[in-house]
């Protein structure tokens, strides 16, 4: 929604494990930033190198042309939309870029509202992210843009410093590649769960296989971030393990909008929901393995 000559003025809602090192890459590429979260200490050192610092959703999108949000799903942006100290309260013209994972549809629904809402000012694409705290750190993330080819160029050159961003198709299509992308990482991340089982059960050493099977068709980059996890047994977290059912929830809706009958989908999300039920939720995605040994 920005159409401004100058360069827009950016903003980010959400400093977690993902939107904080994404808002260090913006303030380093762009020269400016505006912030705010629920955590105000965790954004001091952005703000001494020299990023701003707004009490409330409302005063940033005052001071924003495009806002990154980073929160966990639909209705946490909604409660930061709403009410006297909103963005929406504070918003002009304002790109809204969700880097959520989010039901494509609810989405769309909440995009074709904010339109309505605001005679257009406000507008909304999705921007998912995939590769992890670890890719978040290195500004190596897979950006999946859907929406609107202006605002997705414009998103394109916010978010460029964080990695790299690929206009997927009209709004909802970043989301349905993510649920796509989560599909891959937790078939992948309860096969490397259960083969660690497999293997230790059987005397082989995790670390000498898992550098072997690394350097075949079992390698992966997942294989790669997880690894000493999966060796070690920590799953201490990183990407905590509950947000995969939310995730594969919204693949499950993806698949039944396009009349797909899949086959993995209903036992990840059967394995998802056993693990989150065994009060592992909390823990990294690599408690695959403990989830199995303990079955």
């Amino acid at each position: 929604m920005t159409t401004a000559a100058h360069t827009p003025r950016v903003g980010v809602l959400g400093l977690g494990a993902m939107g904080l090192p994404m808002a260090g890459h913006l303030l380093a590429a762009h020269g400016s930033l505006h912030l705010t979260g629920r955590r105000p200490e965790r954004a001091a050192e952005l703000v001494a190198a020299g990023a701003t610092w707004h009490e409330s959703p409302r005063e940033l999108a005052a001071a924003s042309d495009a806002v990154l949000v980073v929160l966990p799903d639909l209705p946490e942006l909604e409660s930061v939309l709403a009410g006297e100290d909103g963005l929406l309260a504070g918003a002009d013209e304002l790109l809204i870029m969700v880097s959520s994972t989010v039901s494509p549809t609810g989405l769309r629904e909440l995009a074709e509202r904010l339109a309505t809402e605001t005679d257009g000012r406000v507008g909304v694409i999705d921007s998912p992210v995939s590769g992890g705290e670890d890719g978040a750190r290195a500004g190596t993330l897979s950006i999946m843009l859907g929406g609107p080819a202006d605002d997705v160029a414009t998103a394109t050159s916010i978010l460029s410093p964080c990695g790299r961003p690929v206009h997927l198709g009209p709004l909802g299509a970043g989301e349905v590649a993510k649920a796509c992308n989560q599909m891959i990482v937790s078939s992948t991340i309860l096969a490397l769960g259960e083969a660690s089982v497999l293997a230790e059960r059987s005397g082989i050493d995790l670390a000498v296989l898992w550098d072997l099977l690394g350097g075949g068709y079992a390698g992966s980059n997942l294989l790669e971030s997880r690894r000493e996890k999966l060796v070690t047994g920590d799953d201490s977290p990183s990407g905590v393990a509950k947000y995969m059912v939310k995730d594969l929830t919204f693949a499950a809706d993806v698949a039944d909008a396009t009349g797909t009958h899949p086959v993995l989908l209903p036992t990840l999300r059967a394995a998802f929901d056993e693990l989150v039920d065994a009060g592992l939720g909390e823990r990294d995605i690599a408690v695959t393995r403990r989830f199995v040994a303990e079955r």
